[in-house]
């Protein structure tokens, strides 16, 4: 086939397609989503019966960050932090600590069973050492399953927060490996650079961002969404420019900026859903396509074995440690513990020193990649029988609704009522998302000169306006009435 601008826009085309029906059957077998995407970009690769020739790990790693950017974003959006806050210590915890022991652990294993030098078990250890949320929560909803006792808090922080770490360890590690006379200790003041900037980026830029939303005003509602990709984008770049985490600034603002109200906010949180899908299947399938399983097969032994250890040793002990200070019952460890998969995140790490083409890259590459699948397949087709086995599970229906799913669920609150706004309310002439309303009411319907209105976060209110207000109790309605009206009942 040649080389036309039709026809790759073929081949992309049936493999998006391939990859979301392969994605939709996933559910129903219960195994993650990233293993078909995998698959089926090596079929499509050139040793598979596509015959497509990709060697680029450049490439490769360029679409790998941009599309952790998105993940990294729709992630913070959709992170309720009503949550995760009584979860907070736990879950950094495991994101930096965890992180690090995971790290070191495997690192040392590596050295002690292989002819790799110290740094470069290091280096090995770091690009493994985060996990997958993705490919976590495509397990627990496919089998329809819901966790006891914040567990699943805990786990969304860490897996949402703990890249960053593995980042900074990766890129530490593999500047010693290239350059041997750097001293260990040289990496302190790097990491506290690049978290005090990444942490700072993140919030002023998520709280910059909140306010352009919603002071500019924009013709068309699909504007808001592509206004928030240039933010993500400009945070992540500021950060890394400064010298701080652009990883870690980017889930910052997008926390930041999904715990707060801004205009067209529900259009915008579907939208990034839907870009973190196209993301991921797009990564998993130029990872795929990166990868040559005759290169892969006479390193299996040896990755064989750092996963067995990496799943039974380093990731149990790492978390046992980061966990003994807190109040939780040993088998809520063990889980947490058990769900440690290993995703797309570590593969685009472990193209970092192919570019920087450091001595056994290629093996290190296979070897991460090797280790991805294995856990995917050991630890995620696994999660929902050990979540039983531990009594750590609970029906679905009693599931801990996320901010995608109260888009769905708001507009069935059990409390209604109907406020008019009079002359003297505080709320003339203002938006709707500058009024600080409770985040359990949403304003339904806007009754202005006998019309209705669907409003929107920027729907300015006026004189005579009569508004059709649902929350989930009735103290939130009273909170609204207090607020649009400017009394205390």
């Amino acid at each position: 086939m040649s080389v036309s601008v039709e026809n790759v826009l073929l081949v992309v085309s049936v493999l998006l397609i391939v990859s979301v029906l392969a994605g939709k059957a996933s559910f129903q077998f219960g195994a993650p989503t990233l293993i078909f995407f995998l698959v089926i970009g090596m079929l499509a690769g050139s040793e598979g019966i596509g015959g497509i020739y990709f060697d680029n790990p450049r490439t490769a790693q360029f679409i790998g960050v941009i599309a952790l950017n998105f993940i990294l974003f729709s992630g913070g959006l959709d992170t309720s932090w009503r949550l995760v806050k009584p979860v907070l210590w736990q879950g950094v915890a495991l994101s930096t600590v965890g992180v690090l022991l995971t790290a070191f652990l495997v690192g040392v294993f590596v050295w002690a069973i292989s002819d790799f030098t110290i740094y470069e078990g290091l280096l090995l250890g770091s690009i493994i050492s985060s996990t997958d949320a993705a490919a976590v929560f495509s397990i627990l909803r496919s089998k329809s399953l819901a966790l006891k006792s914040k567990i699943r808090a805990t786990l969304e922080l860490e897996s949402g927060s703990n890249d960053p770490m593995a980042y900074f360890l990766t890129v530490a590690f593999l500047g010693i490996v290239a350059e041997p006379d750097k001293s260990l200790w040289s990496i302190v003041p790097l990491f506290f650079q690049q978290i005090i900037i990444g942490s700072l980026a993140g919030y002023l830029l998520g709280l910059g961002g909140k306010h352009m939303i919603n002071r500019i005003k924009l013709d068309y509602e699909g504007l808001y969404s592509v206004l928030a990709i240039a933010l993500m984008f400009l945070t992540f770049s500021v950060a890394d420019a400064l010298g701080g985490n652009g990883f870690l600034a980017i889930y910052l603002a997008a926390l930041y900026l999904g715990n707060h109200e801004f205009i067209h906010k529900n259009s915008i949180l579907k939208a990034f859903d839907g870009y973190a899908w196209l993301m991921q299947i797009v990564v998993f399938l130029t990872l795929g396509l990166l990868a040559f399983p005759s290169r892969i097969y006479p390193v299996a032994g040896l990755g064989l074995a750092i996963s067995i250890f990496l799943i039974a040793v380093a990731r149990p002990v790492s978390v046992l440690i980061c966990l003994y200070f807190f109040k939780m019952k040993f088998r809520r460890r063990a889980y947490i513990a058990w769900v440690g998969l290993r995703g797309a995140v570590p593969i685009v790490f472990a193209t970092f020193p192919l570019i920087a083409g450091i001595d056994k890259a290629n093996v290190i590459f296979n070897i991460v990649f090797f280790i991805s699948v294995t856990s995917v397949l050991i630890q995620g087709t696994s999660m929902p029988l050990v979540a039983k086995w531990l009594r750590v599970s609970l029906p679905a229906r009693v599931k801990p609704l996320t901010p995608m799913d109260k888009l769905l669920s708001e507009t069935l609150n059990t409390a209604l009522t109907e406020v008019k706004i009079k002359g003297d309310s505080p709320a003339v002439g203002k938006k709707l998302v500058e009024l600080g309303l409770p985040e359990s009411s949403i304003i339904a319907i806007v009754r202005r000169n006998g019309k209705y209105l669907i409003p929107s976060g920027g729907t300015i209110l006026e004189k005579g306006d009569e508004l059709m207000v649902l929350a989930e109790t009735e103290s939130g309605i009273k909170r609204v009435r207090e607020i649009l009206c400017n009394t205390k009942e």
